[in-house]
């Protein structure tokens, strides 16, 4: 408990102010530990950290968290019995060739860059996709430094049509993100966005919870290499915009 109280007791927690008092988020975590380990075992292996992410996520009201984070553990039982996703498991997604993993933003938090032109979706081919999504994340999370608990993602749309609208997907990976791991994602920028784009975009939005809204950032063609830049150092920018990292796929990991 004591590594969490150092950092609760800072004036910013990954670049956003932390609202409340130390010792109001020290006694929600005790006693959501106490509540949800009595209602699941396997919630004594979740660490204080994880408890105070779904705590966060529902505005440290203890009954809505606790709600949320027994819904993931059962979640995680039935969606990932094994503990984790296998390449084996998403081989038409991972044939797409469409998410990678790079380096680290100035906050130390991992960067990953999904090309959305390379995803297309296929009949019976949801489920695959949600495993996909876990699998990313999984991957995401396993390169973090310690301290940090988020990540971020660059979202290229060069390309992108209409064939590569895929709704279902996107409010089904939406739903992983925000339900099962919350708190993680620190930004989004999306790059290169096709004006048909916005059309899927406003079906899709209302699906967004507000905490999301707030760390995503369409960014202008004319300002790309200077907006990331201004959160990613030149050293751990993908080649692709102009940095010296080339393109690692998320399967090379």
């Amino acid at each position: 408990m004591e590594g969490l109280k150092e950092i609760a007791h800072a004036k910013e927690f990954d670049g956003e102010v932390v609202k409340t008092s130390t010792e109001t988020e020290l006694t929600k975590i005790c006693l959501m530990r106490g509540y949800v380990e009595s209602q699941d075992p396997l919630a004594k292996e979740a660490d204080d950290l994880m408890i105070r992410r779904f705590l966060r996520a529902r505005d440290l009201n203890v009954e809505k968290a606790s709600a949320l984070f027994l819904k993931y553990l059962k979640w995680r039982r039935m969606f990932v019995p094994n503990g984790s996703i296998s390449a084996s498991e998403v081989p038409n997604e991972i044939a797409q060739n469409k998410m990678f993993l790079q380096g680290f933003d100035k906050k130390g938090r991992p960067i990953t860059l999904v090309f959305g032109a390379r995803h297309f979706h296929y009949k019976d081919g949801l489920d695959e996709f949600k495993r996909f999504v876990v699998y990313g994340l999984d991957k995401i999370c396993t390169r973090m430094p310690p301290g940090q608990e988020k990540f971020v993602v660059i979202g290229d749309l060069k390309g992108w049509g209409y064939s590569n609208s895929d709704i279902r997907g996107y409010i089904g990976a939406l739903s992983v993100l925000q339900d099962y791991y919350p708190e993680r994602l620190g930004k989004l920028f999306i790059v290169h966005a096709p004006y048909i784009f916005m059309t899927v975009w406003k079906i899709v939005y209302p699906f967004i919870d507000n905490n999301t809204k707030k760390k995503i950032v369409f960014v202008e063609n004319n300002r790309l290499k200077s907006t990331l830049l201004e959160e990613i150092d030149e050293s751990q920018l993908p080649e692709t915009y102009g940095g010296q990292l080339p393109l690692v796929p998320i399967h090379d990991n």
